[in-house]
């Protein structure tokens, strides 16, 4: 990804390359100047002149390769003949490609090759190859996810409305805690994707941005705070490997309840979609304005779950440390409205 931001739209390199295209000229341009890629440089000379975009487009006028600093602040060398291993595999078959392909595989560093006949940037990292495709088409695959992922958040907020409702009735299932991760991972893996464009975009992906953004407001804190809820500490299982695992699930197991369920490593006895849980509170009482976390962990310590927590007197909730008679009556007041709003909402 940070390839690819280098060389997005609004970025100096990005405006080197396309003025490339419009010569209808080629380039290699190998983007880091350490000593492992200088072991693979011959001939060339030595330049360690400012990057400028015209800089750059000049020098592709001739047939080495480009060799930049890191942060493609500078131009270190230029007609660069580049030695990569001939033993490393390469699916490309122009000189041009194949010789990129090999450094990017060899290498750690990012290899941008530009096309002259077909008039295409790609740039090679690794095992990647990615062309860089024109912005009309990017705005339009960006906004086409940013629709789908408007369907799955209101999907996600439907679900996350009834799992509280019945948080507050004490009636809740593994299938409704699992249906609640499903979807927000959903989310977060369609948000990622948008991620990737707007990156790309550059400096036209604003507003792209400001909409993802909007969308996803509290949804990884949802996410992370269900798990916190439901999920069963063990001594190598902790808050943190359950989201791993969840991050970590394929697109099939996914779609897949009992594959979901089994991040929150639930004993035997309640390992079933229709066996009923007890939150523990944290998620409620997150919602709860200016209640700081270690106040939430403090009140879920001493009271174990939530039906304990909202059946706790002020004076009760005046025990905890940090809590307070002012806190206490918030806490007690917005536990309040919270159940009150959640069941309105559930059956109107």
């Amino acid at each position: 990804m940070d390839a690819f931001a280098a060389v997005a739209p609004g970025r100096p390199l990005r405006e080197g390359l396309d003025r490339i295209l419009q010569a209808n000229r080629g380039a290699l341009i190998v983007v880091g100047d350490g000593a492992e890629v200088l072991a693979i440089c011959s001939g060339g000379f030595l330049l360690d002149a400012e990057f400028t975009p015209q800089r750059l487009s000049e020098l592709a006028k001739m047939d080495g390769a480009v060799i930049l600093a890191p942060d493609a602040s500078r131009i270190a060398r230029a007609n660069v003949h580049l030695v990569p291993n001939p033993n490393v595999p390469t699916s490309e078959t122009g000189t041009r490609h194949r010789t990129a392909e090999r450094v990017a595989r060899s290498i750690p560093v990012p290899v941008i090759s530009v096309s002259e006949d077909m008039s295409v940037i790609a740039v090679y990292y690794g095992d990647v190859k990615h062309p860089l495709e024109l912005i009309p088409r990017l705005l339009n695959r960006a906004n086409q996810a940013l629709q789908t992922l408007e369907r799955y958040k209101t999907r996600l907020d439907t679900v996350s409305a009834s799992l509280s409702a019945l948080e507050v009735e004490d009636l809740v299932t593994v299938r409704d805690v699992v249906s609640v991760l499903q979807r927000a991972e959903m989310v977060r893996r369609i948000a990622d994707e948008v991620d990737g464009y707007i990156v790309e975009l550059g400096s036209d992906g604003r507003l792209v941005r400001l909409q993802l953004e909007e969308l996803m407001g509290g949804v990884e804190d949802d996410r992370r705070m269900v798990i916190k809820d439901y999920f069963r500490t063990e001594d190598a299982w902790h808050l943190g490997e359950a989201l791993d695992a969840l991050a970590d699930l394929t697109t099939e197991e996914l779609v897949d309840l009992k594959s979901v369920m089994s991040v929150l490593h639930l004993p035997l006895e309640t390992a079933e979609l229709d066996s009923g849980l007890a939150p523990r509170g944290y998620r409620l009482l997150a919602k709860i304005p200016r209640l700081p976390d270690s106040v939430i962990e403090r009140i879920v310590a001493r009271f174990g779950s939530l039906q304990k927590i909202m059946r706790a007197t002020i004076s009760d909730l005046d025990d905890v440390e940090g809590v307070g008679e002012t806190r206490a009556k918030a806490i007690k007041e917005g536990l309040a409205r919270l159940a009150e709003t959640s069941i309105l909402d559930r059956y109107s």
